[in-house]
């Protein structure tokens, strides 16, 4: 019994790992050495609705998982004191929003808020630079922050699977780092462009976007290092030609698509056989290219002034080369007018644009 009063005393209904709290005659110095040491908090299955007062120092601890409870939100002071944390696990509570404190986490390594109800992620988000796996699964997500990827460079997991998102962020091609993008079972229209700048990626899954879903990207065969590619189960009729150049694509699955190029059977043979056929097209088609002449457009030579745009009924002359289709109407001499006959003939169109006559020789 005293030993249970003293687990009680000690662990308060929380496991935490990593730090131990000495018997009688352990000095000061060695006990505020273990206090400082790293800890792993875990508060999970707990039925939690909010989180409970923590008189522990929270700048000690490197991992908290909070999972699989009821919470609705985490409050802003809580995680701007995890200065040091390095995992953060949310994932399975009824979560609606992530503070905007979550940037203050500068060491963060993993997070996952996976199986709550986020609609978006804080743009604070970018701050967690040393952030290398976000799991953001089973959410109702519509889109990612648009600078994600500008700041996130060694982000090596993302994990957006089962939300609504139409679109992944311009931003996704500058993820260099990124081994594994998975963004099945969403609405998407488009990958991004520039994809084949994630020359790490590894593994990529975009399959059931079902009707949304209709081309992939020619920079999809430059993604040199991918060796999964999963892209079943949308609506897509042709696979670019240059994913005949994807010499390490060991795994690849298209089926429910309505696939015409290549056809189906050659898919179903084997991956050497899609790999053949798209570079025979992609080969064809630049042989083809050399046949073709290059086009020189013609230099066609417009009049200066168009026939069809003179007053029907007038009287119209060419002066100068008939070839330069210089076409001028007659002059009407003004009737009246303060204006000296003399001014307005030198203003006169047949003076402006008749051929210039020779100036008498002065002897």
């Amino acid at each position: 019994m005293r030993d249970m009063g003293e687990k009680r005393r000690h662990g308060g209904g929380h496991h935490v790992h990593g730090v131990g709290f000495g018997a009688g005659g352990v000095g000061h110095a060695e006990h505020d050495e273990k206090r400082r040491e790293p800890k792993k908090l875990d508060m999970s299955g707990m039925s939690m609705d909010t989180i409970p007062h923590l008189s522990m120092p929270l700048g000690n601890i490197t991992t908290l998982d909070l999972s699989n409870n009821n919470l609705q939100s985490i409050p802003e002071s809580i995680i701007a004191r995890l200065l040091n944390v390095v995992v953060l696990d949310v994932r399975s509570n009824q979560l609606t929003s992530l503070p905007n404190s979550i940037g203050c986490l500068s060491k963060l390594k993993v997070l996952n808020v996976s199986g709550n109800l986020l609609r978006d992620l804080p743009a604070t988000i970018e701050e967690c630079r040393a952030l290398e796996e976000l799991n953001a699964n089973f959410n109702q997500l519509t889109k990612l922050p648009d600078t994600l990827g500008f700041e996130l460079h060694g982000l090596r997991r993302l994990s957006v699977n089962s939300n609504k998102l139409a679109y992944l962020p311009s931003s996704t091609s500058h993820m260099t780092a990124l081994r594994s993008l998975d963004a099945r079972l969403n609405c998407l229209r488009a990958l991004p462009d520039g994809l084949e700048n994630l020359g790490s990626l590894e593994t990529l899954n975009v399959s059931q976007n079902f009707q949304y879903l209709r081309e992939l990207p020619y920079g999809i065969g430059l993604l040199v290092s991918l060796r999964e590619l999963d892209v079943s189960y949308n609506s897509i009729a042709a696979l670019p030609d240059s994913m005949g150049c994807l010499t390490k694509l060991a795994r690849f699955s298209a089926a429910g698509n309505p696939l015409v190029c290549p056809p189906m059977d050659v898919v179903e043979q084997s991956l050497d056989a899609m790999r053949a056929y798209l570079s025979a097209r992609m080969n064809g088609t630049d042989k083809d290219r050399r046949r073709k002449k290059s086009w020189v457009p013609k230099l066609v030579k417009y009049s200066t002034f168009s026939g069809g745009m003179m007053t029907p009924g007038r009287a119209t002359k060419v002066h100068g080369n008939a070839e330069q289709g210089l076409l001028m109407s007659d002059y009407r001499t003004l009737d009246g007018g303060i204006a000296s006959p003399g001014f307005l003939s030198m203003l006169s169109p047949r003076r402006l644009f008749s051929p210039r006559r020779n100036s008498p020789k002065h002897h």
